[in-house]
């Protein structure tokens, strides 16, 4: 049974994304705002579904450790939900991503269309260039820089190296760096179309300020996202429909 919710949720996300992602298309020939709209529509269904079909709800802690303007969020990340959830807790984010992505159908349109950070990683010294030029420019705007320092999806439990962009970053932008620690991998893995019910917390913790030396920031960076996404880890309801 709970296979077959997975898959209608699935099959619910992206067939919206099909469905609303042509019928508003017009919308990308305008101001960025009706994107954001469209995006915004869009994401109220797909957690409505969350909910009523797969029986996952979720919640955010600690929204006051969230700066006004610019600012350098660094998150766990642990499933696609990470990547969905910010536009809705965040004022204006702008995401960095993999440059895979902005060849997607549908998806690639928007993304490039919010103006998020695409960054071509076998292009390594430039990547890292255009990566620390585009941030400047979102932050300038008063924007937040998403950044997601493992580099890729990890499972619950999981503690690898952050990679270096957030480093370069945190220096670079001279802003107040907020770490978020989550467990939406217990509901929602990184891969597979298994969704488990239970409810996914996200913590945004509080934000590690300026002036810190590149060693002391990575290792209090590390340290305070994974203790605290292996708390809600283990403090975890999951298995019926919340």
């Amino acid at each position: 049974m709970n296979r077959l919710r997975s898959l209608a949720f699935v099959v619910w996300m992206y067939g919206l994304l099909v469905v609303m992602g042509i019928a508003c298309a017009p919308a990308l020939l305008g101001p960025r705002t009706w994107s954001r709209a469209c995006l915004d529509a869009w994401l109220k269904l797909v957690f409505w579904g969350l909910r009523a079909i797969c029986g996952i709800t979720w919640e955010v802690r600690g929204l006051e450790h969230v700066p006004a303007g610019g600012a350098l969020i660094a998150s766990k990340h642990q499933s696609m939900f990470d990547t969905l959830a910010p536009w809705t807790f965040l004022a204006d984010p702008a995401i960095i991503l993999k440059k895979e992505l902005s060849y997607l159908p549908i998806f690639g349109w928007y993304a490039m269309k919010m103006q998020n950070i695409v960054v071509d990683r076998a292009a390594n010294a430039a990547a890292l260039r255009t990566l620390l030029k585009d941030a400047r420019a979102r932050a300038a705007d008063g924007r937040q820089i998403l950044i997601f320092p493992e580099g890729t999806r990890t499972n619950p439990g999981d503690r690898v190296d952050y990679k270096p962009g957030v480093a370069a970053l945190y220096k670079d932008l001279g802003v107040p760096c907020v770490p978020i620690a989550l467990n939406s991998g217990l509901c929602w893995p990184g891969k597979g179309v298994d969704r488990t019910p239970g409810r996914i917390v996200v913590e945004i913790l509080e934000p590690l300020e300026p002036g810190l030396d590149r060693a002391t920031f990575m290792t209090t960076l590390h340290e305070r996202i994974e203790t605290a996404s292996a708390a809600l880890a283990a403090g975890a309801t999951t298995g019926d429909a919340t």
